[in-house]
């Protein structure tokens, strides 16, 4: 039981720790947590990635929430986390739980608790979930549910198509899904949208290729490679789970995630209106881009379930962090890469990602940033924020500290517009350093000064 912990999306383990008794405890503290709100015998659905374990443990799931009177509707393949999540909206579906270890090695696995509005749970959810972890409880088995499978694909992909209303007719994209659950999704909804679709790394591959399925620049050179060799538009990669999404550009290559939010959110302006949420550690050129439009932005700590909680609040257009999560409203409140995808390529026909970036940060700025990592063990974290509370400096790298921010750790705000974030991981035993400046030079001094104001305080 100690060794079941919902961190920032959900439990992670290995495999030595994510075992079939533990997931089975992890099924019936949510069938009790449904219980406890008033959603005993309501019906559930329970996904899984492609791993080679993660259809096992989807049964271990459902048997559980069966034998706990739910009906449990299972899909047919592994599908991304995002179909699962607009599952439970579509279907009015008394919550989900999703078999992914997400970005992660081969080696881990995990599950994630998915509300009954389709959201990413919040701590008091995911608490009330630990605090009820407990060996099966089943009832008298005339009362259980059953468990039947079900297409998840296609109502997904018609939600898509008619919320982002595009004909990709003469665009060419290049689709890696690095052998995850986007494979046969993604690239199928684009192609329903007219876009000609060229494939890497979509056959099913529990191994990955033997890197991990995250859209990070190391792991996306071929993509790179066959958008420029192909003469491509765009290129688009998902995730493990396929609810983050990375871009590829013909002349920038792999596009920050920062550049993209703020590139997808104009395009969006030149229709529409509203605000957009970010996380602390997310560009302020989203800033300048909602300034730009007359529109305001509502910022939130790292953690995609704060972006949707603040996106009801505010009837936000788009909400997104610079790890490559991102929404749009009327959709779900959930990071959707397989959606993204196809707003993506819905923004990159009406003109070129390399175009509007470049027209963006002519108009409002150049803007960059990078991160870091500070080792630091878990049971050190808030010692080190503590410590560092009486340590903030009048100056970082020359430049007056005007401002900081401790929504989620110290945010040092400068008095040239630049800035210093230093947060706690939720996933590592790490601490994150961030720098955003008008220029990578002034980003490197930046990160050099957060690392030597926290290194002496692990």
């Amino acid at each position: 039981m100690d060794a079941i912990s919902f961190g920032t999306d959900g439990w992670r383990a290995t495999l030595e720790e994510f075992t079939a008794p533990r997931v089975r405890m992890v099924g019936q503290a949510v069938a009790t947590y449904l219980d406890d709100e008033g959603h005993a015998g309501r019906p559930v659905v329970v996904g899984y990635d492609a791993r080679e374990t993660s259809r096992g443990f989807a049964e271990e799931l459902a048997r559980v929430l069966a034998a706990n009177g739910h009906d449990v509707l299972v899909p047919e393949r592994d599908v991304p986390t995002p179909l699962v999540a607009w599952a439970v909206v579509d279907r009015d579906l008394a919550g989900a739980c999703m078999i992914t270890a997400s970005h992660n090695p081969p080696e881990y696995n995990g599950v994630k608790f998915v509300p009954d509005d389709g959201t990413p749970a919040l701590p008091e959810v995911t608490d009330a979930i630990e605090a009820n972890l407990a060996e099966l409880d089943p009832l008298p088995e005339e009362e259980w549910g059953s468990v039947r499978e079900v297409d998840l694909v296609e109502p997904h992909a018609e939600q898509a198509l008619d919320l982002v209303d595009a004909d990709l007719s003469g665009l060419s994209v290049v689709y890696d899904a690095m052998h995850g659950s986007g494979r046969g999704v993604t690239d199928a909804l684009l192609e329903r949208a007219g876009a000609d679709v060229h494939r890497l790394r979509t056959e099913r591959d529990p191994e990955f290729g033997g890197s991990p399925p995250a859209p990070d620049p190391e792991y996306l050179t071929e993509l790179v490679e066959t958008v420029r060799s192909t003469g491509a538009d765009l290129g688009i990669a998902n995730d493990g789970d396929a609810d983050r999404i990375a871009v590829v550009t013909p002349g920038r290559g792999y596009l920050d995630e920062n550049l993209f939010f703020a590139a997808v959110y104009d395009y969006l302006l030149t229709d529409d209106e509203g605000p957009a949420v970010r996380t602390v550690s997310t560009t302020f050129l989203i800033d300048r881009v909602a300034e730009a439009h007359g529109q305001e932005v509502i910022e939130t700590p790292v953690g995609f379930k704060w972006v949707a909680d603040a996106m009801a609040d505010h009837d936000a257009l788009m909400g997104g962090e610079e790890s490559g999560g991102f929404t749009v409203r009327g959709h779900l409140r959930n990071k959707d890469g397989v959606l993204m995808a196809l707003l993506a390529a819905a923004g990159a026909a009406e003109e070129p990602f390399d175009e509007r970036v470049d027209r963006l940060l002519a108009d409002l700025g150049e803007v960059h940033q990078e991160r870091i990592s500070v080792d630091c063990p878990d049971d050190r974290k808030d010692a080190v924020l503590d410590a560092m509370e009486a340590e903030i400096p009048d100056e970082v790298a020359g430049t007056a500290v005007e401002d900081v921010s401790t929504m989620n750790g110290f945010k040092l705000l400068l008095a040239d517009g630049s800035w210093v974030l230093v947060r706690p991981s939720g996933t590592e035993p790490k601490l994150r350093v961030y720098a955003e400046a008008d220029s990578e030079d002034r980003v490197a001094e930046l990160l050099d000064a957060g690392r030597a104001l926290v290194e002496p305080l692990v």
